[in-house]
């Protein structure tokens, strides 16, 4: 593999985002195009902002080297910034919502973009055993010093629920899968979906958190980049997903996932169910 112009990528890129707040989207976009030519796996994450700027399509996610560098480099104020300046909380309204459904206690949990830990610290004391893998080392470092998780692991999400096997134990079934704040970074909700379907034991529960914008911004995909260079997603689109990979839809709540710069974001809170009856 080439190695990075590292001098001219940081060129490129700082050029494009001078151009962007310039309010020169052509210009940004060409500096912008630039940059990814020199960094094909997209540290940057210039992709999401051509995306952003409407320039370009949405992709199906968030580049992986982007978002293992962006969690890589916050992650001594992780806490801080989600917690005390976005006021994020999903992870205890998803507790919330399980004590509404009277569900108190679960098996094995698997909590797919686990990030510190804050949604293990939330479901702590009613799963039997929780699993957590996130894409950035150094989060998950974090997350092990909370002392919550029975195994951590460094991955991205749909690959580990594709291909991991425990070394003992083998190809585990989950009780539950748990991904709050993931599908910000996801575009396409399908591939992961399905993977999580593939996890769970028959009946197994699936929580998870998105956030949206009007139909009429998202369009025909069900997803789009919004301005603030997150995936949201149209409702319609989470419902038909679940269904077709056989789950039964339980709640889709509306939700503020977090604030940013004071103002409220947005999004819903979703819980379903596998039945097993995968529509074609």
């Amino acid at each position: 593999m080439s190695r990075i112009d590292e001098d001219a990528l940081a060129k490129a890129y700082n050029r494009g985002l001078a151009l962007e707040k310039s309010g020169d989207a052509a210009g940004a976009a060409k500096a912008y195009r630039q940059a990814l030519a020199l960094d094909p796996q997209d540290h940057g994450g210039v992709s999401i902002r051509l995306a952003a700027l409407g320039l370009e399509a949405a992709p199906e996610k968030m580049p992986d080297a982007y978002v293992a560098m962006l969690f890589d480099q916050h992650a001594d104020e992780f806490d801080e910034i989600l917690v005390e300046r976005l006021r994020y909380s999903v992870p205890m309204q998803l507790r919330q919502l399980l004590r509404q459904k009277d569900i108190r206690q679960v098996g094995h949990v698997l909590d797919l973009g686990c990030g510190t830990g804050l949604t293990g610290m939330a479901l702590n004391d009613c799963a039997e055993r929780l699993t957590g893998v996130d894409l950035s080392e150094q989060i998950v470092e974090l997350a092990y010093d909370r002392e919550v998780y029975d195994d951590l692991y460094v991955g991205e999400a749909v690959a580990f629920l594709e291909d991991f096997e425990d070394e003992e134990a083998g190809r585990l079934a989950f009780d539950m899968v748990v991904a709050t704040d993931v599908f910000p970074y996801l575009g396409d909700m399908e591939p992961i979906v399905r993977a999580t379907a593939d996890r769970l034991v028959p009946g197994g529960l699936f929580g998870f958190s998105t956030e949206t914008l009007p139909s009429s911004v998202i369009g025909k995909t069900g997803y789009t980049v919004g301005p603030n260079r997150r995936f949201a997603h149209d409702p319609a689109y989470v419902r038909r997903v679940l269904v077709a990979a056989g789950f039964e839809l339980l709640t889709l709540d509306d939700i503020t996932v977090r604030f940013e710069e004071g103002h409220p974001v947005p999004g819903h809170l979703v819980l379903a169910r596998l039945t097993g009856d995968a529509s074609a």
